[in-house]
Order: structure tokens, then C-alpha cells, then sequence
């Protein structure tokens, strides 16, 4: 059974069905069970003897369109809308090969309507573009099936009356995926690399240089997570990290793309994020980092978004550059309510020295940490530091 070319297949599927007049909702549930039916009726290893009700191997996008549209057919006749459903099987296609047009980029752009808060935007994405079903959605966010379900069909219902044919916006597609990226690994789905085939995928299909920004930053990014945690799945701070597990062909690959789209002058946060990333992959040891172009990418993400985490990232780039003291003068303007705000202080704090502060505000950084790995490694920092001041009497 090959799942990958089922996933990759499905957007472009679900947007033949709604071409043909299907509306979206009807549409993903036919996708839905066509996908089901060739998981059952596909051999594992396609044979030259191959029937119609076995592997297609000379059109698996058409087999999938034909029983798609059929089962759409099929739930359609139970429906009360007699005389369209007529029609409809009056207008069905005769069988044979489907047309060209790739729908991926229209269905992406549905999936990730303003109209949608974030989290049904990431779920109808995962489902109707990245052919997840519902079980495995859920189990990558932790929350029970049905809850997901209907997160799901209230998606879907949103999105049924929008015209096809508007144009979507890039923008808002690129913060699903990068949503979806950030998730990392949960279940049995890992969601870092499904937002990095998501993503090649619509840089496959649509030419901007921001889709190829986010593939590099996410490829940048992910080729340091077999480092990231310690054996015991303590968190590995970046300068800590051992460089010699980066794997330096996604690298790479991530900076080949990046230098092609900055090439195209036309800058956006993904590239530069990336930019980021890329002077962080690219130093050999952390004394090599080149802060002062890290603050200076930062100055230009800031231009862009004026993102308050921005600015907290660049103060504490600022503290490498030009030294902890000028990393905190960075920090004072800022609300101090901001994420990581506090852990960012501390550590500025203690580069400067001033070790009793730096103790306290871990302590209080992993008071507010979000997650247990982050509140776990803000607890040590604080408890070697008060060691250390505990062995010296300060």
C-alpha cells in the first residue's frame, strides 16, 4: 500500500470533485472514502495482472477521481434534492483519464480561509491536503476524536459556500503550515515532517519566493532535531548542541533554496527567519555564530512584522553581539509578560555576572514555562546557579 502517493494525490482529487459541482464538504467525505476503499482494495506490490478493482497502475489519480465521484454520487442520492441529484448522474463523466489542471494550490488556500480560526484551518489542512484521517489528527493534538470531528465538519461547513475561484491568500496558507510545523512530533504522526511535505509540495506548485522561505527555514530547522533533547529528553540548548548530529544535507538543501529566494529581492518574514537559521546552521562551533548579521536580520524581520518576540530575539542577539549590558538595555523597553521574557533576562543576567538575579528569574522563568521540558531546564539552570552561590558564598 503506498500511502505516500495517496496523500500526495488527495487535494488534487478533492478539487476535480468540486469542479464537477460537488460542494467542498460532500467533496472531502467522497475523498475520504475513495481513499478508504483503495487502502482496502490496492495490493501491497502492484502486478502486471492488476484488475480494475486492484492497484491502477497506469492512473492512480483517475482511479481515485472515479470512486471519489461515485461515492459522492452515491451519498448524494440520499439526499432530498431529487432533481439536481438527477442531473448529476445524467452529467457523470464517462471513464478515461483526468484532466491536467492541478487544484492543490486552490484547495490549500480553501483550507486556510481567514473565515477559519487557526486550529480548524491546521485540521482541515491535515485532512484535506495532507490526507490525515480524522484519528490520527486528533492523536497528534492530544485531544479526543470526536472532539476533532467536529472541529473538522464545522471546517467544512465554513468553507462549503466559498467560491473556488477566489484567489487565497499565500500568507495565511504559510502560517497553517508553519503551525503545523511547529507541533513537532505527537502520536503516531510526525507533524514536523508532514508541514515539510506539505510545504514542498506547495512550492512545487505555486512560485513565491515566502513558500520557499518557509521550506528552508522549516529544513534549516528540522535538520537540528536529532539534537535538540538528551538521551533522558531534556531540552539541549542550541550553543550546546552537538553539531556533528546536524544533518548537513538538509542544510544544505535549506540554503540553496534560501539564497534563491532571496535572489529574487523580494524579502518576507519566512526568508528572513530563515536568513536566521541559516547563520546558526552555518557557524561550526557557537563561538562562531555571527551575531552582528543575526542582529541585523532581526532589524529587518522587525521592519516587516514589529513583532514583540522579534524584538525580545533580537535583544538577546544584541547581548552576543555587543555584549550581555546592551542585551538588557534591549530587553527594558519590553513587556515583561512577553514568553520567555523572564528565561531571556536571566540569561543576560547571568552572561553579565550577576548570578543571584540570574538564580531568581530561571526560578521564575520556569514558574511560567509553557511546557515541562522547557520548565524542567529553566529549574536546572537556576539550581546549578545556586550551587554555585551556595560553594562561594556569594
Amino acid at each position: 500500500m503506498d500511502e505516500a502517493l495517496l496523500r500526495s494525490l488527495t487535494p488534487s482529487v478533492l478539487g476535480i470533485l468540486v469542479r464537477r459541482g460537488a460542494d467542498f464538504a460532500a467533496a472531502e467525505d467522497a475523498v475520504q472514502d475513495a481513499l478508504v476503499e483503495a487502502v482496502r482494495v490496492w495490493p501491497a506490490e502492484p502486478s502486471p495482472s492488476s484488475s480494475s478493482r486492484g492497484y491502477p497502475m497506469r492512473d492512480a489519480k483517475g482511479w481515485l477521481v472515479t470512486v471519489a465521484w461515485r461515492k459522492f454520487l452515491d451519498a448524494n442520492r440520499a439526499d432530498t434534492a431529487r432533481r439536481r441529484r438527477e442531473d448529476l448522474v445524467d452529467e457523470e463523466p464517462a471513464p478515461g483519464p483526468v484532466t491536467g489542471v492541478d487544484d492543490t494550490l486552490r484547495i490549500y488556500f480553501l483550507c486556510a480561509h481567514p473565515s477559519l480560526t487557526p486550529s480548524s484551518a491546521v485540521a482541515l489542512t491535515l485532512r484535506a491536503v495532507g490526507g490525515l484521517t480524522t484519528r490520527q489528527i486528533a492523536q497528534a493534538y492530544l485531544v479526543p476524536e470526536a472532539t476533532m470531528a467536529q472541529r473538522i465538519s464545522r471546517a467544512k461547513r465554513t468553507v462549503s459556500d466559498v467560491r473556488f475561484d477566489r484567489p487565497g491568500d499565500v500568507a495565511t496558507v504559510l502560517r497553517v503550515l508553519y503551525l503545523v510545523f511547529n507541533e513537532g512530533y505527537s502520536g503516531d504522526v510526525d507533524l514536523a515532517a508532514e508541514a515539510i511535505r506539505l510545504t514542498r509540495q506547495l512550492a512545487a506548485a505555486f512560485d513565491h519566493p515566502e513558500v520557499a522561505g518557509l521550506l528552508a527555514l522549516m529544513l534549516l530547522h528540522h535538520a537540528r532535531r536529532a539534537s535538540r533533547t538528551a538521551p533522558d529528553g531534556s531540552l539541549v540548548p542550541l550553543a550546546e548542541q552537538d553539531r556533528g548530529r546536524w544533518d548537513r544535507t538538509l542544510i544544505a538543501e535549506g540554503i540553496d533554496i534560501l539564497q534563491a529566494a532571496l535572489a529574487r529581492d523580494r524579502l518576507g518574514e519566512f526568508q528572513a527567519q530563515a536568513a536566521v537559521a541559516a547563520l546558526h546552521a552555518d557557524a561550526q562551533t557557537a563561538a562562531e555564530t555571527d551575531w552582528v548579521q543575526i542582529v541585523e536580520w532581526y532589524d529587518e524581520l522587525l521592519r516587516l512584522t514589529g513583532s514583540p518576540v522579534v524584538r525580545l530575539n533580537r535583544a538577546v542577539a544584541v547581548g552576543e553581539a555587543d555584549g550581555p549590558r546592551a542585551g538588557l538595555a534591549a530587553l527594558a523597553p519590553l513587556d515583561a509578560a512577553l514568553p520567555r521574557h523572564t528565561a531571556a533576562e536571566a540569561y543576560l543576567h547571568e552572561r553579565d555576572g550577576d548570578l543571584p538575579t540570574a538564580a531568581r528569574l530561571y526560578a521564575e522563568a520556569a514558574r511560567k514555562a509553557a511546557n515541562l521540558a522547557e520548565r524542567d531546564y529553566l529549574t536546572r539552570q537556576a539550581a546549578r546557579l545556586n550551587t554555585r552561590l551556595g560553594g562561594s558564598g556569594e
